[in-house]
C-alpha cells in the first residue's frame, strides 16, 4: 500500500463535518455516490484544489445530487471547484468505495482533458487551487490522490477502495 501523501479525514473539525455530512444524507440519499476527476491541462499538468473544511490537496469532485447524472454532476463539480470546462469525452476510470467517509459512499473516479475558463479565486470552499506538474505536487497532498496517480500511470494496480 501506498503511504505517501496526508491521510483525508483527520483532525477533530473535518471528522465532524464529514460525519454531519454523511448523517444529514441519510435522509436525503439511500446511498451516496459522489464523482471526482484527474484534471489534466494540455501541458499535462494535474488540477487540485484544497478545501478549507479538510487538510490535503485533492482532485476536484463531488456529490450527485438527485435526478442528476453522473456526467452532470462531473460537468458541474469541475466549473464550481474550476472553472474547469471538460475536452472531448471523459473517461471513467474506477469506482471506488470510499469508506473514509461512511460504508455506503462510492466515487466514480474520471480522466479528462480540461481548460481553464478564468482563474479559480478562494471562496468560503476553495482556499486555493492550481494546477501542478506531477513532479512537482504540494507536499500535503491526500494518500488517496497520490494513490490514484499511481494507479493512472500504471505504477500500481487499481485498487477497491479510494
Amino acid at each position: 500500500m501506498v503511504e505517501q501523501g496526508i491521510p483525508e479525514v483527520t483532525g477533530g473539525r473535518a471528522r465532524i463535518l464529514v460525519w454531519l455530512m454523511h448523517k444529514a444524507f441519510i435522509v436525503t440519499r439511500g446511498m451516496t455516490m459522489g464523482v471526482r476527476a484527474a484534471c489534466f491541462d494540455e501541458e499535462g499538468r494535474i488540477f487540485l484544489v484544497r478545501h478549507t473544511y479538510v487538510p490535503g490537496w485533492y482532485m476536484p469532485g463531488g456529490g450527485m445530487e438527485r435526478g442528476e447524472t453522473a456526467l452532470q454532476a462531473l460537468h458541474k463539480e469541475l466549473r464550481e471547484e474550476g472553472n474547469l470546462e471538460v475536452l472531448g469525452v471523459p473517461e471513467l476510470f474506477h469506482v471506488y468505495l470510499n469508506r473514509n467517509a461512511s460504508k455506503r459512499d462510492h466515487v466514480l473516479f474520471y480522466k479528462v482533458n480540461v481548460n481553464q475558463t478564468a482563474p479559480r479565486a478562494a471562496d468560503y470552499e476553495i482556499a486555493e487551487s492550481g494546477f501542478f506538474a506531477l513532479d512537482a505536487l504540494p507536499p500535503e497532498v491526500t494518500q488517496a490522490t497520490a494513490r490514484r496517480l499511481q494507479e493512472l500511470s500504471g505504477k500500481i494496480e487499481k485498487g477497491e477502495y479510494w
